[in-house]
């Protein structure tokens, strides 16, 4: 190869690297990333008492970003791992559909949005449809995890289902999960 092809190449190495930032595309964080977040409180950070028993035991706002393509409906469960029998659930909702964003404070209360978007209230374990607080025993704060699954279809459920016979469900439809954790203790 002479000079003069060596030269050439090597301007044009430079050009691109002026037009193209590759820099940056190797400490990029992920964009993409299906996120899970609330104005309440953020990750594990405590929940505010309205949203337990022990103040107005209603349901925060959450909102979410990046919904993963291919995504038809998604499912929202709120859980507590450190209850003293196994893992407690707080909260299901399901068939909520993706042109949402967001799911409004007190949820329970969103009697019209659940009817007019067909959104699903599943059954907690206190057996009771809709949200139910963190309520954990004296001790050191419980972790709530509220999860949010992308699915990649939309299943003929019925209203109602617990926990595990939704995850039972949706587990061959889930693209992806988004969680958010927040804490709460007496």
């Amino acid at each position: 190869m002479n000079r003069n092809k060596i030269f050439v190449i090597l301007i044009q190495f430079l050009l691109l690297l002026t037009f193209f930032s590759f820099g940056n595309i190797a400490f990029a964080t992920n964009t993409d990333q299906f996120i899970l977040k609330s104005p309440s409180f953020t990750e594990r950070s405590i929940i505010p008492k309205k949203f337990t028993c022990d103040g107005e035991n209603v349901s925060p706002e959450l909102t979410w970003e990046n919904l993963p393509m291919g995504t038809v409906t998604l499912v929202l469960i709120c859980e507590d791992p450190d209850a003293p029998g196994g893992i407690w659930t707080h909260w299901i909702l399901y068939n909520i559909p993706p042109r949402l964003y967001s799911i409004p404070e007190n949820m329970n209360d969103q009697e019209e949005l659940i009817i007019q978007e067909k959104i699903l209230v599943g059954r907690n374990d206190f057996k009771k449809l809709g949200y139910g607080g963190p309520c954990p025993p004296p001790g050191k704060p419980h972790r709530y995890f509220f999860r949010l699954f992308a699915l990649n279809e939309k299943l003929d459920l019925k209203a109602g289902l617990n926990r595990d016979q939704l995850l039972a469900a949706i587990k061959e439809n889930i693209l992806k999960e988004a969680q958010l954790v927040g804490l709460y203790g007496h």
